[in-house]
């Protein structure tokens, strides 16, 4: 049987999980004999388009782009889990329409325990005026209205939040 592609979307605050969870369920992918890539946010930034800042107008050509390479290796039967902020809805809801096969997943959770997984003083820089748009602090993030999935990343153990995703892509038929 082929594998049917389609693009897991995390998203979330910074540090709130998004990559951990993404990078666990695309092992587990793996195992079970599926293509799976990963499409991270800072990975992606730095390797395809650094010229790409973090003004609105940047944050959304960065998901309008995320989108697009997503939507290409889902339609080539890929199982692609991205992990983007993506802080606004209405450039999510793009990536859905761009996509097809697209499952939102919102990984939640409270700015201050972001803050306080932040291993790399991002929040510091930001709550200090030194990063200007730092989503969660100087720059809004739009909850998800109707995500597939929504994982509390504070409130439950990583392999349960993984537990989550491979039940839901499965009930969903992505997963055999």
């Amino acid at each position: 049987m082929e594998q049917k592609g389609v693009t897991l979307w995390f998203t979330g605050l910074p540090c709130s999980g998004k990559s951990t969870i993404a990078d666990t369920v695309a092992k587990e992918l793996r195992k079970t004999g599926l293509k799976a890539e990963r499409l991270d946010g800072d990975i992606i930034r730095k390797h395809l388009w650094k010229e790409l800042g973090f003004s609105k107008e940047d944050r959304d050509e960065n998901i309008r782009r995320a989108a697009f390479l997503a939507g290409l290796l889902t339609r080539n039967g890929i199982a692609v889990l991205t992990s983007f902020i993506s802080p606004y809805r209405e450039l999510r809801d793009y990536a859905r329409r761009e996509i097809g096969d697209f499952v939102e997943i919102y990984v939640k959770c409270p700015v201050e325990v972001c803050i306080q997984r932040d291993t790399r003083g991002m929040y510091q820089k930001a709550l200090a005026g030194e990063i200007p748009n730092f989503t969660g602090v100087s720059d809004p993030y739009e909850e998800p209205l109707n995500p597939e999935l929504v994982i509390e990343s504070d409130k439950e153990p990583l392999a349960e939040s993984v537990a989550k995703v491979m039940s839901k892509i499965k009930e969903l038929g992505y997963l055999g």
